[in-house]
């Protein structure tokens, strides 16, 4: 004869209760991960062929935090390709971009991005590119440093004509280009050279961030 017992009843709705609630939870956790993906995919299809945002690269910046290119995306960018142990013509594309910045309004700094990137991944570790900030004064937030694979670093030095070859363990022969991108990830304008008027580079910047 059936007897109802309260207590393994009251189990029985626990377990049914915890079920229902891990069902819905995995939906939605599904549902999440779908959102994502396709997040992903509308950022990317919003974007032209010709932006470096489509690049799937991932780089690590001078303090340990993995990027991609895409997170720079909604403001102007000013990029060029050094290596940190360069005693020649590095320490001059420097001065050139520590130029470019005192030359943009203050109030326009937070709407930029001065970026370095590293041509010797192997020697330019994050712990290195922090030293190289730290020991040229350029700390502040607009400043970034990154640093990425050996492949990775060469599809991007392609993307912006820079070409360069290692000519010694702790040397290479590069090329000496600051480049602009609108806050898409479009290249707008070249700097070519060292010590060279930048006046054409600062009209670029100052009407991408009007």
């Amino acid at each position: 004869m059936f007897q109802f017992n309260p207590i393994k009843y009251g189990l029985f709705l626990l377990i049914i209760s915890l079920l229902l609630i891990s069902c819905d939870s995995y939906k939605s956790s599904e549902s999440s991960e779908e959102n994502e993906v396709v997040n992903s995919i509308s950022e990317k299809e919003s974007l032209s062929d010709m932006s470096i945002y489509q690049l799937p690269s991932i780089w690590t910046n001078q303090d340990s935090v993995q990027i991609e290119l895409k997170d720079l995306r909604g403001e102007v960018v000013v990029m060029v390709m050094i290596y940190t142990t360069c005693k020649a013509a590095c320490p001059r594309l420097v001065a050139d971009m520590r130029d470019i910045e005192s030359k943009i309004p203050k109030d326009k700094l937070s709407h930029i991005k001065l970026v370095l990137v590293s041509i010797d991944p192997e020697t330019d570790t994050p712990k290195r590119l922090k030293e190289f900030a730290i020991e040229n004064q350029m700390e502040k937030e607009h400043w970034m440093f990154l640093r990425g694979t050996e492949e990775d670093t060469r599809e991007f030095a392609a993307v912006l004509a820079v070409n360069y070859k290692k000519i010694s363990p702790m040397d290479f022969s590069h090329s000496n280009i600051i480049s602009v991108f609108n806050q898409e990830g479009e290249l707008a304008h070249q700097q070519e050279g060292l010590g060279v008027n930048n006046k054409e580079t600062l009209d670029e910047i100052n009407k991408l961030l009007q």
